[in-house]
C-alpha cells in the first residue's frame, strides 16, 4: 500500500484525504489545528506548523511517506514543494515559481499579457497612490477592481459597486494598500457569470473536471461581505445552463498556455492542482484568477464523483503521464458551508456544534470538517467556516434537498446560505447572464 501524507487542516483536505483512503492509502496528516476528519482517517497525524518544512521530512522519513498532496496555498508559495522534493519526497503541488500563479496576481497578470492569453484582462500595476487617480479617469470608477498583489483569502479584492462605491472608496482603499507597503493592481470591471475550471496538471498536460460555481457572499441573494466562499454546486451534465462546451475550451486553452507559459518564463514545469476562476462576458471568457490548488469548497464537488483511482493520478502528475479519460459520475452536487454566527466579521469561536452523524448518514449527505477542533468528544468553533455539508444527487433538486437535510443535522450557533444551490438562485443566475449576452 502507499502511504501518502496530506498537509492542511481544512474540508478541502478533508475531501482530498477521503478519496486518497478510497484509493487504498494509508494516509497520514500533518496540520496546523486537528481536523477531526483526517484523524479519523488517517494511520498517524500531527499538529505542527505547515509551513515546518525541516519537521515535515523529519515525519515524511519517520512514516516512509511515498508521495506527498499538499492542501492550502500558504506552504506553496513558500516553497514547500521545493524542500520535501529537495528531501527525497514527491508532491503534488507546484515548485515556488510555479505557485506565484496565486501568490502574485501581479506575476500572473504580466505573464498572461507577455505571451498574450486571450482572456487576460486589463490591468496597471501600482506600488504608489502617484497615477492612481488619471488610470481611474481614464478606465471609470465603475470599471475599477483593486487586487491586492498577494494572497487575500478571498476577502481583499474590492470590486465597484460592490465594496467601493465612488472614486474616494476607491482612493482611500489604495491609499490603505500603500500604507502597508502592499503592491496592487488596478484591473477592468468583468460584468457576467464567474465558473470554477478545476484541473489536474503535470508539467505539460491539463485535464478539466467538471465546472462548479462558488457562492462568495455571507448571505442570501448574494448580499453581505466576501466570504473563502459559503457554498457551490455543479450540475449532472458538468456544465452549466450559462456555461457551454465551447466556454470549457476556451478556458483549457488558456490554461494550458499558461502552464507552458510558466514553463518558458520560469524553467519550471506547472505539476499539481490548478484552478481557473473564469468569467463569462459579453466580449468572452476572462480570467478573473488563478490559484494553484483545489478549491474549498469546490475540491468538495468534483473528487466524490471521481471514478478513477485517485492515487493513480497523483502518481501521474508527479511522474508527467496524465491521459485524458478521467471519468466523472454525471450527477449534480451542492455543497453548503455552515460557519459560526458573525463570520466572517465578527465570529463567534470556541462553541460546541453537535453533530448527529446517523441522521446524516440517514440522509445521504457527505460531512467535511473545515476549521474547527475536536478535544475529547466536542467539536469547536473557530473563527472561520466549520463545516461543509454535500448533497450529491441525479438532480440539482434533490441534490439541494439532500445538502440541507445535512445541514439539519448539525447544531450550534451556526448559519448557512439555505439559497445555495436551489433553482431559484439557478434562474436568477440565468436571467442575468442573458441580459449580458442579448446587449452584445
Amino acid at each position: 500500500m502507499v502511504n501518502c501524507l496530506i498537509i492542511g487542516h481544512g474540508a478541502r483536505e478533508h475531501v482530498i484525504g477521503e478519496t486518497l483512503v478510497n484509493g487504498g492509502a494509508n494516509l497520514f496528516a500533518f496540520m496546523s489545528y486537528k481536523n477531526a476528519g483526517l484523524e479519523d482517517l488517517s494511520k498517524d497525524i500531527k499538529i505542527h506548523s505547515e509551513s515546518d518544512f525541516k519537521k515535515i521530512i523529519e515525519f515524511c522519513k519517520e512514516k516512509n511517506i511515498d508521495f506527498v498532496v499538499i492542501g492550502p496555498e500558504a506552504p506553496l508559495i513558500v516553497g514547500i514543494v521545493d524542500a520535501l522534493e529537495k528531501g527525497g519526497f514527491p508532491c503534488v503541488g507546484p515548485k515556488i515559481e510555479a505557485a506565484q500563479l496565486e501568490g502574485s496576481k501581479i506575476f500572473t497578470r504580466e505573464l498572461l499579457d507577455k505571451y498574450k492569453i486571450q482572456s487576460n484582462v486589463k490591468s496597471k500595476i501600482f506600488d504608489s497612490i502617484d497615477g492612481v487617480e488619471s488610470y481611474i479617469k481614464d478606465m471609470g470608477e465603475e470599471n475599477i477592481v483593486v487586487k491586492p498583489e498577494g494572497l487575500t483569502g478571498g476577502k481583499g479584492v474590492k470590486v465597484y459597486g460592490d465594496h467601493l462605491f465612488s472614486k474616494k472608496d476607491i482612493l482611500d482603499y489604495c491609499s490603505e494598500l500603500v500604507d502597508k507597503k502592499n503592491r496592487f493592481l488596478l484591473e477592468e470591471k468583468c460584468d457576467g457569470e464567474e465558473f470554477t475550471l478545476q484541473t489536474f496538471v503535470d508539467g505539460k498536460n491539463v485535464i478539466g473536471s467538471p465546472l462548479v460555481q462558488d457562492h462568495k457572499r455571507a448571505f442570501e441573494d448574494d448580499r453581505g461581505p466576501n466570504t473563502g466562499g459559503m457554498g457551490s454546486y455543479s450540475m449532472e451534465d458538468h456544465l452549466m445552463p450559462f456555461f457551454n462546451q465551447n466556454d470549457v475550451n476556451e478556458a483549457l486553452r488558456d490554461m494550458k498556455k499558461t502552464v507552458a507559459a510558466v514553463k518558458e518564463e520560469t524553467g519550471v514545469e506547472y505539476k499539481g492542482f490548478l484552478y481557473g476562476q473564469f468569467m463569462k462576458t459579453a466580449s468572452g471568457i476572462k480570467l478573473i484568477e488563478y490559484n494553484s490548488r483545489l478549491g474549498d469548497p469546490e475540491a468538495m464537488n468534483i473528487l466524490p464523483l471521481l471514478k478513477n483511482n485517485f492515487i493513480d493520478i497523483c502518481w501521474s502528475i508527479i511522474n508527467g503521464n496524465l491521459h485524458q479519460n478521467y471519468e466523472f459520475e454525471k450527477k449534480a452536487t451542492v455543497c453548503k458551508y455552515l460557519a459560526p454566527e458573525g463570520y466572517p466579521v465578527n465570529p463567534k469561536k470556541d462553541v460546541v456544534i453537535k453533530i448527529n452523524i446517523e441522521e446524516i448518514i440517514k440522509s445521504k449527505a457527505k460531512y467535511y470538517y473545515a476549521s474547527v477542533y475536536r478535544e475529547g468528544e466536542n467539536i469547536y468553533t473557530t473563527t472561520s467556516r466549520a463545516m461543509g455539508v454535500l448533497g450529491i444527487a441525479e438532480s440539482l433538486e434533490e441534490a439541494e434537498k439532500i445538502a440541507e437535510t445535512g445541514v439539519s443535522c448539525i447544531k450550534g450557533n451556526l448559519f448557512h446560505r439555505k439559497d445555495v444551490g436551489t433553482r431559484k438562485l439557478l434562474q436568477k443566475r440565468i436571467v442575468h447572464m442573458n441580459s449580458i449576452l442579448n446587449k452584445k
